[in-house]
């Protein structure tokens, strides 16, 4: 015990003057000050986690510096947005995904079957690029046909901004429902599908360029069972469309929230998985590269948002079970506010938002505890804590490595997009919206430790709490001795504290504070 403790003496003593300056901090405030203070630093806390803990976990096992991480963010608060204000453009984009995704899913099965074929060096280099060619011809006379009810970002009266401030006041209606123009369904399906398959046969065609040896002989069910899963959904989705269009129309905004959280982080991971097989993978051993591609994919996220949904800010309003106002609103229990959806709550006198200070902590905390048991009580997890300590070593006992890092890529993302549509009910979307978590993100990881699931946490925490703090001082002031007025600190100097904060402990502990040496 006297050992540990004289090792990581500097850690404690750091912890011990942090949590010295919290008690201080709180000395000068009310009671209900600093208590809804504490609630909201937790709450940009919990939001900041959820970025940070996924790329401490890419950066940790992988090694890769994802800066498009606060982009993925961003899209995952879009999308969010989307399945909670537009059901319908999301349930019209499900069956062309769906059908685009077969042949992706079934790339293993080609990457073998083109293992098998004997064909010569010049043919390889030049067919897959032919193939990929005739690949975006077909789909851009038949993916692109697939009618999909959307807003218009150049029209005020179409925009996100009109359909979440409709929705906000319940206005909301089911729009006119989008038809095939030009094209049957049948050719469109079919088309999809051809188009899906000779695209992911030229990309496995590709990758395979440089190879000499056959990757593999054994065919796996598991891609053809998904596929065969997926093709399913796309039919089902395309012939029900009205119907589920109407169903989640009528769905109470509660339950479709959920819905969109779910459809988040589904969406997110993925993503990440795509990005993961298909751009990052060719680049392990190239880490400038890597930078290089993921500062790319960030400002090609962005311009996507923009070409989409539009360049100003708006809104996602807040579900039904934390909106609700007067009557026996503000709640004084939790039951209180569970039976009458109030959207406050009152703690020690003073008024608490049941979404920003309780529902977004709650989440954080649950994600928080799922990961720690995946990460200590499972397989995979202890797969992934050897990796991030010696990857080399995980790969010599004979484990799939490119797998785990699919897998880890793909619950970083997720992540980040569940962080995403949780934040946009309480702070908006804006395209900007990523980069600014990401650079929170980074502090926290740096104050926390890069690579350190626990730093991540503490981190995220430690710089909810300095800004909550920072932004409650400057409306009250601190009191400075030989001052006649009480000094309020200025808005630039909230963001400015966390890099204060951050300076301040990498001078004592430069590995963080759950850091481990490298």
């Amino acid at each position: 015990m006297g050992e540990l403790l004289k090792k990581n003496r500097t850690r404690l003593i750091t912890l011990a003057v942090l949590a010295f300056m919290f008690v201080t901090a709180v000395q000068g405030m009310e009671t209900k000050d600093w208590v809804i203070t504490v609630l909201r630093g937790l709450s940009v806390g919990a939001i900041t986690f959820l970025v940070a803990s996924g790329f401490s976990l890419i950066l940790g096992l992988m090694n890769i510096l994802n800066l498009a991480h606060g982009e993925m963010f961003m899209i995952g608060a879009y999308v969010g947005w989307t399945v909670y204000v537009r059901p319908d453009t999301f349930v019209d984009v499900i069956a062309p995904l769906a059908f685009l995704a077969v042949g992706l899913i079934l790339m293993p099965l080609w990457r073998v079957l083109l293992g098998r074929l004997n064909v010569s060096a010049r043919v390889a280099q030049v067919w897959p690029w032919v193939g990929l060619v005739v690949a975006l011809l077909i789909l851009a006379a038949t993916f692109v046909k697939f009618p999909i009810a959307i807003w218009d970002a150049e029209v005020y009266a179409e925009s996100p901004t009109t359909y979440a401030l409709g929705m906000s006041q319940g206005l909301a209606t089911v729009p006119e429902a989008a038809v095939f123009e030009g094209i049957s369904p049948f050719v469109a399906i079919v088309g999809t599908l051809l188009g899906s398959i000779v695209l992911a046969v030229s990309l496995v065609g590709l990758s395979q360029r440089e190879q000499t040896a056959v990757s593999g002989t054994y065919i796996n069910k598991g891609p053809i069972i998904g596929a065969a899963l997926v093709l399913l959904v796309g039919l089902a989705a395309f012939w029900g469309n009205n119907a589920l269009t109407e169903y989640l129309y009528n769905m109470n905004t509660t339950g479709r929230f959920f819905l969109s959280m779910l459809v988040a982080v589904l969406g997110g991971g993925v993503l990440g998985m795509l990005i993961e097989t298909t751009l990052v993978r060719p680049l392990y051993e190239r880490h400038t590269y890597q930078i290089l591609l993921t500062l790319g994919l960030s400002f090609i996220g962005i311009e996507v948002v923009r070409a989409i949904w539009g360049r100003p800010e708006f809104t996602m309003p807040k579900p039904d079970l934390f909106a609700a106002g007067g009557g026996d609103c503000p709640a004084t229990s939790i039951g209180g506010w569970l039976a009458n959806n109030c959207s406050t709550i009152l703690l020690f006198d003073g008024r608490v938002r049941t979404y920003n200070e309780i529902f977004i902590i709650f989440v954080g905390v649950v994600v928080l505890v799922a990961i720690w048991l995946l990460l200590q009580q499972t397989r995979i997890g202890m797969i992934i804590r050897a990796g991030v300590q010696d990857s080399e070593m995980v790969e010599a006992l004979g484990i799939n490595v490119q797998r785990v890092f699919t897998f880890v890529f793909s619950l970083g993302v997720g992540l980040a997009a569940l962080g995403g549509v949780l934040a946009a009910p309480s702070i908006g979307l804006s395209p900007a919206m990523g980069t600014r978590l990401l650079l929170l993100a980074l502090i926290a990881l740096a104050i926390g430790g890069l690579t350190s699931f626990p730093g991540a946490a503490a981190g995220a925490v430690l710089v909810g709490l300095m800004q909550q703090f920072i932004i409650k001082y400057g409306q009250i002031g601190i009191n400075i001795p030989f001052m006649a007025e009480p000094f309020k600190p200025s808005p630039p100097l909230v963001p400015a504290s966390t890099v204060l904060l951050m300076v301040i402990i990498l001078l004592v502990l430069p590995n963080g504070l759950f850091g481990r040496s490298e």
